[in-house]
């Protein structure tokens, strides 16, 4: 069956309606270890999440997300270059980004958009405690496609410090409340010009250290502990922020044809105490998080962060990499619920086919596909695997994963019939396992390939990845 663009069927359907085609508005938020699992939608047996509950009732709802890797910094590079990290420079936390990279940023720049970061960057090197992020700085958000900037290298949460434009500025507020209404301001701003706005919301909520208002946490209390509770308590205020994030829209007219896609940077956080020593009296103690952190102790979060699921953040298993995700666009999705395997590689070059980017504007050899066709039908197969790196590697093929160790084994799971992944096929399907094996391999090359520079236009690594 052959698949029209989307941008193909608007131009279409305009011309024969003689509308004149308006931009979609594209706004990309992203959670900081949020676990799969940590939804209301999801039937999470404390939180309470009604914004993204009527985000995935309105939108795609898409239950096979993967984040780029499962930690903070590699998945953002995979976001804005739609390249498996270790492509980009940025392969560990606290990497910097190539500044040779194709940005998704510059792209929608280049295409007429005012683009604005929000938030965590965490693309940069520096890590400067003076200061949140340095105008000198040169991976800061302007330096990589962002006309306007309000963010943090790491981590803020209530009244933060953020650096505007590479000036310290203190805001009022509960943290992730107060960069969507910041953005909020951008965007009524663009719109007053007629201008379309490319967005980036990058909350710093639920990642350690977790610091909630008191009335976020208070309801938490009775059924678990207080640094679990701080954690619910912040993805609270963070959907809180989304339903001002979407009511605003509304607001300015221009929801229909805004495109929110709502994820996160990786799977959850272990409901498990490490070391063992911090144990019940440390998680009880109602003591502020940054004192057990301190002595070494990182308390588990209660109930567990990711259902069913196996592993948690930094892990290749399901619990380390599938996310929560919707993507809301009245005007050109349909509500469902997708099974579709994805990830944020792929989220490069959707946009560029929703927002008519230049197709150019990504490398040549990126990692992702276009989502599109999934927004009106759930796609038979993937032909492209999803490829992952992370102390070993993974080779995602629809329902089958194979999973290379750091210790140099093999496993092979079908996540659909065994999502807990519980059962390694690896001896029963030996043929799966060779070919799914010479495919990881290869990919592996060509990942080794451009870390060296290969795919840029000097063939190399230039000094500080300009």
């Amino acid at each position: 069956m052959k698949v029209f663009k989307v941008g193909c069927l608007i131009a279409f359907m305009l011309a024969t309606t003689g509308a004149v085609a308006t931009p979609p508005n594209i706004i990309l938020l992203m959670a900081d270890d949020m676990g799969w699992a940590q939804t209301s939608y999801y039937g999470h047996p404390l939180l309470k999440t009604p914004n993204l509950d009527d985000m995935a009732a309105s939108g795609l709802r898409m239950d096979r997300f993967y984040a780029g890797a499962p930690s903070c910094t590699p998945t953002r590079a995979s976001v804005m270059t739609g390249r498996i990290a270790r492509r980009t420079g940025a392969a560990r936390v606290g990497d910097s980004i190539n500044k040779q990279e194709k940005m998704l940023s510059i792209a929608f720049r280049e295409a007429g958009y005012a683009t604005a970061h929000f938030g965590k960057w965490h693309l940069n090197a520096v890590n400067t405690p003076e200061h949140p992020l340095p105008g000198d700085d040169p991976h800061n958000p302007g330096e990589l496609g962002f006309d306007y900037w309000l963010s943090e290298t790491n981590q803020f949460n209530l009244n933060p410090i953020l650096s505007r434009m590479g000036e310290r500025v203190q805001l009022q507020g509960e943290g992730s409340e107060v960069i969507v209404q910041e953005a909020l301001k951008f965007i009524a701003d663009q719109t007053a010009q007629d201008k379309p706005t490319f967005v980036v919301i990058w909350y710093a909520s639920p990642h350690r250290p977790m610091k909630a208002s008191n009335a976020d946490a208070q309801p938490f209390l009775a059924a678990t502990d207080r640094v679990s509770a701080d954690h619910h308590a912040e993805i609270v205020a963070m959907d809180r922020s989304i339903g001002m994030l979407r009511d605003g829209l509304r607001n300015l007219k221009i929801a229909d044809n805004s495109l929110v896609w709502f994820t996160s940077d990786n799977g959850g956080l272990p409901n498990i105490d490490h070391p063992s020593q911090c144990g019940d009296a440390a998680r009880k103690s109602g003591a502020p998080e940054a004192d057990t952190l301190a002595v070494g102790c990182h308390t588990g979060i209660h109930p567990d962060t990711t259902g069913h699921l196996r592993g948690f953040k930094k892990d290749l298993y399901e619990g380390g990499l599938r996310v929560p995700t919707i993507i809301e666009w009245p005007d050109g999705i349909s509500p469902r619920i997708s099974h579709f395997p994805s990830g944020t590689v792929d989220m490069f070059p959707t946009l560029i086919e929703i927002a008519d980017l230049d197709p150019d504007s990504i490398n040549k050899v990126h990692d992702g596909i276009s989502l599109v066709p999934a927004f009106k039908a759930e796609p038979a197969r993937r032909d492209q695997p999803l490829g992952f790196i992370a102390g070993g590697s993974m080779w995602l093929d629809n329902d089958w994963k194979l999973i290379h160790t750091w210790d140099n084994k093999y496993e092979l799971y079908n996540v659909v019939g065994d999502p807990r992944e519980e059962q390694n096929l690896l001896d029963q399907f030996p043929d799966r396992a060779a070919r799914m094996r010479q495919q990881l391999v290869a990919w592996n090359k060509s990942v080794e390939r451009s870390m060296t520079g290969a795919d840029y236009p000097k063939g190399r690594v230039l000094p500080s990845g300009r």
